[in-house]
C-alpha cells in the first residue's frame, strides 16, 4: 500500500468523515426535534468534528513539504480542482466552525445561525465534489473510473453516519427511530461498498500500461481487501448490537464500531493511492 502518502490518506478520510457527520447532525438540528438540553450537548460534541477537520488539514500540509505552501495552492481557484478543494474545504471549516461557535457562545440571531448551518452544509457537499474531481485524471486510468467517486461518497456516508451517531449518543438524544435507522442506512452503504470492491478488483486486470497491469501494482491486494472487508463487516455487526438487543446504543459500543470503520477506510484509501499508475511506459 502507498503508506508514503499517509498525509493524503488521513486528509481525505478524516475530511470525508467530518463532512458526513456534519451533514447528518445538521439535518437532525434542522429537523427541530431535539430538546434544548440535548441540542446543547450535541453542539458541544460537534467540537470533535472540527478536531477531525483540523487533523486532516494538518496532515495535508505535510504532503506539501511546508505548511506555507498551502497558500500557493489557492492561486488557481476556479481553474484548478486542487485549489477548489482547498478553498471549499477551508470555507466549510470557516462557515461550520462559525456556526458552531455562535451556538456554543449563544450569540447572534437564530436566523443567522440557520443560514450559516445551511451554507456550511452546502459548501461541505461542494468540498466533497471538488475532492473527487481532483482524482479523476485522464492519465491515471486506475483513478479515472466510477469507483473513485463511489469510494469517496461511501466513505462520507459510512464514516460520517457512524461518527455522527457517536456524537448523538454522547449527547444522550431520545430519537429512537434515528437509532434504528442509522445502522440500516449504514448497512445499505456497506453492501454497496462490498459490491464496488469486488467489481473494482475484477476490473483491474483490464487496466495496464506498457510495463505493468493494475492488478500487479499491490502484491498483497487480495489480503488487504479481505482485511478491509472484515473490519467493515465487524463494524457493522457491532453497530447493530444495540438494535438487535432492543436497547439504546451506548457511546462505547458505537465508538468501537467507528474505530473499526476508520481502520477499514484508512486501509481502503491506502489501497487507492497504491493503485496509482499512469498511461504509457
Amino acid at each position: 500500500m502507498a503508506w508514503h502518502e499517509w498525509p493524503l490518506i488521513l486528509f481525505t478520510v478524516l475530511a470525508q468523515t467530518a463532512v458526513g457527520a456534519f451533514l447528518l447532525l445538521g439535518a437532525v438540528i434542522l429537523g427541530n426535534k431535539l430538546c434544548v438540553g440535548v441540542t446543547d450537548r450535541l453542539h458541544k460534541g460537534m467540537f470533535f468534528i472540527w478536531v477531525l477537520m483540523g487533523l486532516g488539514f494538518m496532515a495535508s500540509t505535510m504532503h506539501l513539504g511546508s505548511p506555507l505552501r498551502a497558500f500557493n495552492a489557492l492561486n488557481q481557484v476556479g481553474s484548478s480542482w486542487l485549489s477548489n478543494e482547498i478553498f471549499t474545504g477551508s470555507l466549510f471549516f470557516a462557515l461550520g466552525g462559525g456556526y458552531w461557535l455562535l451556538e456554543i457562545l449563544d450569540k447572534g440571531a437564530q436566523s443567522l445561525r440557520k443560514v450559516l448551518l445551511l451554507a456550511a452544509m452546502t459548501v461541505g457537499i461542494v468540498f466533497m465534489y471538488s475532492m473527487i474531481k481532483v482524482y479523476l485524471i485522464d492519465t491515471v486510468p486506475t483513478w479515472n473510473t466510477v469507483y473513485t467517486p463511489l469510494a469517496f461518497v461511501l466513505t462520507t456516508i459510512i464514516s460520517g453516519l457512524i461518527f455522527g451517531h457517536l456524537i448523538l449518543a454522547g449527547a444522550q438524544h431520545k430519537l429512537a427511530r434515528l437509532d434504528n435507522a442509522l445502522p440500516l442506512f449504514g448497512a445499505i452503504a456497506v453492501a454497496v461498498s462490498l459490491v464496488a470492491i469486488i467489481s473494482q478488483m475484477l476490473s483491474l486486470g483490464e487496466i495496464h500500461s506498457a510495463v505493468v497491469s493494475a492488478s500487479e501494482l499491490i502484491p498483497n491486494l487480495a489480503q488487504l481487501q479481505i482485511l478491509r472487508v472484515g473490519l467493515l463487516i465487524g463494524a457493522l455487526a457491532v453497530w447493530f448490537i444495540p438494535r438487535l438487543m432492543n436497547s439504546r446504543p451506548g457511546v462505547a459500543i458505537i465508538a468501537l464500531s467507528f474505530i473499526l470503520v476508520l481502520c477499514s477506510e484508512l486501509i481502503g484509501r491506502g489501497v487507492f493511492y497504491g493503485l496509482h499508475m499512469t498511461v504509457g511506459v
